[in-house]
């Protein structure tokens, strides 16, 4: 609520503060989301690596969301060395989960031969199970 101004007035300092907070508490959803703060400037300055240093926390405990953007950093280069592979091992652990953001990449690496053997079969199962979930750039790339 404090950092988009829902019910308060909006305070992105107190907000990434508070989240920074929680995530050195232990708490894998302020990981990702100061993670968050910090790869797309919410709040904090730009620092990919710091980002992915938080998503890393954030997916070591299972969450989806922190995996899939640990696969995010892997598959660009963000924070960490580009490394396809590493970043299928990832975005699968997201996807299995049933994370939308997660199938939809698995689904553009085995579209585009990026970690994995070109598969345009497994890239359209992931693509549908993102699709299901209403990810619509799932059913473009469908």
């Amino acid at each position: 609520c404090l950092f988009h101004g829902f019910g308060t007035a909006k305070n992105k300092m107190k907000a990434t503060s508070i989240l920074e907070q929680l995530a050195n508490e232990g708490h894998s959803d302020s990981q990702f989301w100061i993670g968050s703060c910090y790869y797309w400037a919410r709040g904090k300055s730009v620092d990919r690596r710091m980002a992915f240093e938080w998503y890393s926390k954030s997916a070591s405990q299972g969450n989806s969301n922190g995996q899939w953007m640990v696969g995010w950093c892997h598959y660009y280069g963000h924070g960490v060395t580009e490394d396809y592979t590493k970043a299928v091992e990832w975005y699968r652990k997201s996807a299995e989960q049933g994370n939308r953001y997660g199938q939809d990449y698995l689904g553009l690496c085995y579209q585009v031969d990026a970690g994995v053997p070109e598969d345009a079969n497994t890239a359209v199962f992931w693509y549908r199970k993102s699709t299901e979930q209403g990810f619509r750039y799932a059913s473009f790339n469908l």
